[in-house]
């Protein structure tokens, strides 16, 4: 049995959920979403929320109880409360800054990088070197932020780079003498 697949999904305040065969639609003060489930799991509304269960017991749709409970739960959390992600530029120089629908990254190349920022997805700098990615999308946040921190991935030697603001980067020694 999953674990997280046997707990039902809860609704907040203020967030309404419609189930059309095995696409829901989750709508609620920041917006709204919708996913669209495999057919190995059955949806149902119940007076504590909305309870995913598999069809049988077969190993696909146990694979796929959790992953769908967790999915369905994204995007209710999306809509009442949203995600975020923040990175830290770590260097000499470097620096980012927004410049309209372009994120515009100063990151030690010969050229500053720019970045559009897709449809959805918010990026605020509230200081040179601190970046907050938000959006009601958990899937597109992370896509965002994987994609900011990719142009210059943190090094081992001096830790320079983009970072997430929560990773802890694993520090080598320089050559000796």
């Amino acid at each position: 049995m999953s674990r997280i697949g046997k707990t039902p999904v809860s609704l907040p305040d203020g967030v309404k959920a419609n189930i059309e065969g095995q696409k829901i639609v989750a709508n609620g003060p920041k917006g709204q979403l919708e996913v669209v489930l495999v057919d190995e799991v059955t949806v149902e509304m119940t007076d504590d929320g909305i309870k995913v269960s598999p069809i049988g017991m077969s190993k696909r749709s146990r694979s796929m109880w959790g992953m769908s409970r967790t999915l369905v739960q994204n995007i209710v959390t999306g809509v009442s409360e949203g995600f975020e992600k923040k990175l830290a530029i770590n260097g000499v120089g470097y620096r980012a800054q927004v410049q309209g629908k372009n994120l515009q990254l100063a990151l030690g190349f010969s050229h500053d990088v720019l970045y559009p920022i897709p449809e959805g997805v918010d990026v605020a700098c509230p200081k040179p070197t601190e970046l907050i990615v938000t959006g009601i999308d958990k899937h597109k946040v992370g896509q965002v932020a994987a994609e900011i921190r990719r142009y210059r991935p943190p090094e081992p030697y001096k830790g320079k780079g983009v970072k997430y603001e929560d990773e802890y980067i694993f520090r080598k020694e320089g050559k000796k003498k």
